[in-house]
């Protein structure tokens, strides 16, 4: 009997004890990059800077104008929608902040074998489109409806199963008025770029990346619990094996620093002249908008609170900035902060470890080494 595609899908597995980062893992992290730190500084992240996480291929799409969209399924009136189409509907721009799930999965210990993730795998983007209500609406979808199915044109293989990439919402959620779902077309004020979706791709505000599914083709309103790959197997928080787990849905709260000072190239540790450093970086949170930021310079053995800007009007879903003044000392010094949103969900010091590498937002912990500057007179 020949192969068949499962064959060549390698199951989950954790790294050894000593093991370090393999030729799969490098492979994958060449395809998939990170936003640079100092782009934090960057309100609305340039398109190039944004990070990327692709399961599989991205799809080459020469002619946007042959491009379909379907509604269907649990629907008075199924939709075949063109991009000119969807174009007609009202646009709607809304500043979304993205992180992936993994983000911080390289971390953890033992660490899960996968795309390794450091904390870079997040970005902001004005996103353009139709409000996903909208199209529920014409196309009449059953109040009764329990979940609203999203695929994309990227296909492959993962863990044994071939498969288009898909994702489910609650249809509460898809049809939601605030936040509202978006089927965009735009990013930063022009198309999608392919690797962000060309040119269709769900926006989710408050959900990790997983759920904003990239060059959409089709939406699948059903009566019945979606059980897909991504949905039932994959992003679910399992502390062993065997769990069902829990569902990965909203970002937990997370504060990041712009590295201060210069860089060493191979470790890129900082280094910083004595005196007043500025800090500057953002937080964010996908449940509600973050109540406080605070800063260590010392590993956590004490915490000063960051002066956080308000939310923008009308950009509750993007990142706020927040800063602060540090009066370095020469030495060794362990630089981070943490973020609390209004909720009460706080950031961690401590990594809090799963199978998958989901959700952790532990504190990141920059190295900063502030010498005296032997030039000066």
């Amino acid at each position: 009997m020949g192969q068949r595609p499962g064959d060549v899908s390698a199951p989950a597995r954790l790294a050894g004890a000593d093991e370090g980062i393999g030729a799969d893992e490098l492979a994958l992290a060449t395809r998939n990059h990170g936003l640079p730190l100092e782009a934090l500084r960057h309100d609305v992240t340039p398109p190039g800077l944004h990070y990327v996480l692709t399961h599989y291929d991205i799809p080459y799409v020469p002619d946007t104008g042959a491009w379909r969209l379907t509604v269907d399924g649990r629907v008075r009136t199924p939709l075949d929608l063109s991009l000119t189409d969807l174009l007609s509907f009202p646009q709607v721009t809304t500043r979304v902040t993205l992180e992936c799930a993994g983000n911080g999965r390289a971390l953890l210990t033992p660490r899960p074998v996968s795309q390794p993730w450091l904390v870079e795998a997040v970005g902001t983007a004005d996103w353009t489109g139709v409000p996903l209500g909208l199209l529920l609406a014409e196309a009449g979808a059953d109040p009764a409806a329990v979940d609203v199915v999203f695929t994309g044109a990227d296909h492959g293989v993962e863990r044994g199963v071939e498969q288009d990439y898909q994702r489910a919402l609650p249809l509460a959620v898809a049809a939601c008025d605030d936040p509202r779902v978006l089927v965009a077309t735009g990013m930063n004020g022009a198309p999608l770029p392919p690797q962000h979706g060309r040119p269709l791709r769900l926006i989710v505000p408050g959900w990790y990346g997983m759920a904003h599914v990239k060059w959409l083709r089709s939406v699948t309103v059903s009566d019945v619990p979606f059980t897909g790959f991504q949905h039932s197997v994959a992003y679910r928080v399992r502390r062993a094996a065997d769990d069902e787990g829990e569902p990965v849905t909203r970002i937990a709260p997370r504060a990041l620093c712009v590295p201060p000072g210069f860089p060493d190239f191979m470790s890129r540790t900082r280094v910083v002249r004595p005196g007043p450093v500025g800090l500057f970086g953002r937080a964010w949170s996908g449940w509600a908008p973050v109540s406080s930021v605070e800063v260590s310079t010392d590993g956590g053995a004490s915490w000063a609170p960051a002066r956080l800007d308000p939310v923008t009007h009308g950009h509750r879903w993007a990142w706020q900035a927040w800063q602060h003044t540090w009066v370095a000392s020469p030495g060794e010094h362990a630089v981070g902060a943490r973020a609390t949103d209004a909720d009460g969900h706080a950031q961690p010091l401590d990594q809090r470890w799963n199978r998958g590498g989901l959700a952790n937002n532990a504190v990141r912990w920059q190295r900063v080494v502030c010498v005296v500057d032997t030039s000066s007179p």
